[in-house]
């Protein structure tokens, strides 16, 4: 049996601070009570609804300002990432949203792997445009390069990479 709650904090994917849910046991039990997310909606609990919808739409006020000069910041801030290819020009590894969440807090954006919306882990070299959810609702667009290592970032192979070719010109001269 499904047991109303009061959410006490955002919860995702079950709602807002201040909202009536219900959850399935186990997960009430496991997860909302022991971290303090939500409390059995009681006649005590309810009156203390309103007060908590009035704190989260100031939050909300907050978030989605700060949500928003966190977007510009994001889609004014190329990242790019070097990474090994074989000869044939296939990644050795993948991008995932961990990568990426990393790649732009090194730039000094606090972005969340969770923000990141990438459902596979990218494979292929060159510029990706990825899409990230932040607060609020508020998304954001952001430039990835992936550039392969051994080529620049204006895509101009490497001085080692030329003389590989040369030396392999040589040994096929005509007779």
């Amino acid at each position: 049996m499904k047991q109303q709650l009061l959410l006490l904090q955002d919860v995702d994917s079950l709602g807002k601070k201040g909202e009536i849910v219900t959850a399935k046991p186990g997960y009430v039990r496991n997860y909302l009570f022991p971290k303090g997310f939500a409390v059995v909606a009681s006649t005590n609990t309810l009156r203390k609804q309103e007060a908590l919808r009035a704190e989260r739409e100031k939050q909300a006020v907050i978030d989605r300002k700060e949500s928003e000069e966190l977007a510009m910041q994001v889609e004014a801030t190329p990242i790019e990432i070097r990474v090994k290819v074989d000869p044939e020009g296939h990644m050795y590894g993948s991008v995932s949203a961990a990568d990426i969440a990393q790649l732009l807090q090194e730039k000094g954006l606090p972005v969340e792997k969770k923000s990141v919306l990438v459902t596979k882990p990218i494979k292929v070299t060159g510029a990706h445009k990825i899409s990230l959810k932040l607060k609020e609702e508020i998304t954001a667009i952001c430039s990835l390069s992936i550039i392969p290592e051994g080529v620049n970032a204006a895509g101009i192979e490497a001085v080692t990479a030329p003389i590989v070719k040369a030396e392999e010109n040589e040994t096929e001269t005509p007779e």
